[in-house]
């Protein structure tokens, strides 16, 4: 599968700050910027910090796997053993985990590794990787 890079434009309330982990906790290579945004090559993605004031916004959750995921959330699948880097990675800079890193259906279709966090603004991420890349889309 041939994929064409995504761009994705996420709301932060403190440049500075988000820009702060982005850069060295997530160790994100920095591309353009100003002082209102910042792109990010995000795993061969483009993602844009965009400063936004903070409101109140109601969060939620969807049950997965016995699991309350946030809604709404992004992030990458990568390779099994890049996922377990990085994981060790953010624990090592004490990542405050929304739900650790574990292995998501195992032994079932869809077996993956998941984790979850949020950014300084409260943007929830999440990365995985699949024991088998071919189940990505399996039923």
């Amino acid at each position: 599968m041939n994929l064409s890079p995504f761009h994705l434009a996420i709301p932060v309330d403190d440049i500075d700050v988000c820009r702060n982990f982005y850069t060295n906790t997530l160790n994100l290579e920095e591309g353009r910027s100003s002082d209102h945004w910042v792109d990010y090559n995000f795993f061969g993605h483009q993602l844009v910090i965009h400063y936004k004031p903070k409101t109140k916004e109601d969060s939620h959750t969807n049950s997965v796997d016995g699991k309350d995921v946030p809604v709404p959330h992004f992030g990458v699948v990568l390779q099994w053993q890049d996922f377990h880097d990085f994981a060790d990675l953010l624990k090592s800079k004490n990542i405050n985990f929304i739900i650790e890193p574990y292995i998501r259906f195992e032994g079932q279709v869809g077996e993956q590794a998941t984790m979850f966090f949020k950014d300084p603004s409260g943007n929830a991420l999440e990365f995985k990787a699949f024991k088998d890349i071919n189940q990505l889309f399996a039923k």
